[in-house]
C-alpha cells in the first residue's frame, strides 16, 4: 500500500514539475517573441535591412526546379530556422533570373 501511496505521490510532483517548466518555457518564449518584434522595430526605425543568408541561390534554383519542399530543406540547414518560418520564407523568395 505504501508503494501506491509513494507511486501516486511521485506521479503528482512529476505532473507539478512538467506544468511549472512548461508554464516558464511559454513565459521565456512570449518574451523572445515581444524582444524580436521589438528589435524589428528598431532596425526598421533605423533603415537597416537583415543581410540577405549566404546560399539562397541554391534555395532559389530548387524552387526553379519546383522542389518546394527541397528549397525549404536547404533553407532550414542553411539558417537553422523552424519549419514554419523557413516555408514562410521560401515561399516569399522570388526566384533569382536564371544566369545565361
Amino acid at each position: 500500500m505504501n508503494t501506491l501511496y509513494l507511486a501516486l505521490a511521485l506521479l503528482a510532483v512529476g505532473g507539478w514539475i512538467t506544468s511549472t517548466v512548461n508554464l516558464r518555457m511559454r513565459a521565456l518564449q512570449d518574451r523572445a517573441d515581444r524582444l524580436e518584434r521589438r528589435l524589428g522595430l528598431v532596425l526598421e526605425h533605423l533603415g537597416v535591412e537583415e543581410p540577405e543568408p549566404a546560399g539562397l541561390d541554391a534555395v532559389r534554383a530548387l524552387m526553379r526546379e519546383g522542389r518546394t519542399v527541397s528549397a525549404i530543406k536547404e533553407y532550414r540547414r542553411i539558417t537553422g530556422a523552424g519549419l514554419a518560418e523557413a516555408k514562410r520564407a521560401v515561399e516569399s523568395l522570388e526566384p533569382a533570373p536564371a544566369k545565361a
